[in-house]
């Protein structure tokens, strides 16, 4: 199947070959993809990262080598840790702003040059390889507003949050959360629940229907109606804004 790599600092994916369908996910920059099928003007793929599929605007894809790609993938990357970094698209001098979770090579003629294809991107700032603070990353994401199928900084899900935080240290999380569930091992008392751990809450139904990220001490740092942190105990998250439990705590899971 032919591949191609997220030249953008984000490519939506949705359920219909449509503008009006909801979207999935995102696939962000540096990610890599399968077209699997194309139909009036949209491609059905695949992600490399994660393997969840959907459909894509063929506009947004660049026609690449299959050699590229996969030369991309081997070479060492870069993960962007920090909310969002700026690079300068050298054709136009326009500036693209890649979120945590994009993946860059600096495989260009010039030391801070990223090229894919015909497409040479300058970055912007200093390439940070220090160990991944999870924390750290999570709350550079505060304010965030929630958005259904979002992976980036513009806009982000619950188990979005989590799988990009945790793409930065370098752990494949799944995209969804009752994927992520299965991750790790059950932390008894949410007393001991650490920084990184995650907490998963269900419905009625015992379907699981929201991740958040705890930062010890009693706190969760998680997406609804915006990224925010809020206090986590044995009955769930505890919002003080609105004076009242919005997520009833399943279980605790710790990963790191």
């Amino acid at each position: 199947m032919p591949q191609s790599i997220c030249t953008y600092g984000f490519i939506p994916v949705r359920t219909e070959p449509s503008e009006a369908s909801q979207m999935e996910t995102q696939i962000l920059f540096g990610e890599t993809y399968e077209i699997m099928e194309r139909h009036n003007n949209w491609a059905l793929v695949k992600l490399r990262y994660d393997g969840y599929t959907g459909w894509i605007d063929e506009k947004l894809i660049d026609n690449l080598d299959d050699r590229d790609v996969e030369l991309w993938e081997r070479s060492e990357g870069l993960i962007i840790k920090g909310s969002f970094v700026k690079v300068v698209k050298e054709s136009d001098s326009t500036v693209q702003y890649l979120t945590a979770g994009s993946r860059v090579v600096f495989n260009g003629n010039e030391r801070n040059a990223i090229r894919i294809g015909k497409k040479e991107f300058y970055w912007q700032g200093v390439a940070d390889k220090e160990k991944v603070d999870i924390e750290e990353v999570a709350r550079g994401f505060l304010n965030t507003p929630y958005l259904w199928g979002g992976r980036s900084f513009f806009g982000i899900d619950c188990s979005g949050l989590v799988q990009v935080v945790y793409k930065t240290a370098g752990i494949f999380m799944p995209r969804n959360a009752s994927q992520q569930i299965e991750k790790g091992q059950v932390v008894s008392y949410v007393e001991e629940a650490q920084s990184g751990d995650l907490a998963f809450f269900d419905d009625e139904e015992g379907n699981i229907v929201h991740v958040g990220i705890c930062l010890g001490s009693g706190r969760i740092i998680h997406a609804s109606g915006s990224v925010r942190i809020d206090t986590l105990d044995h009955q769930g998250i505890f919002n003080a804004d609105l004076r009242k439990y919005t997520h009833r705590l399943r279980v605790i899971k710790r990963v790191l």
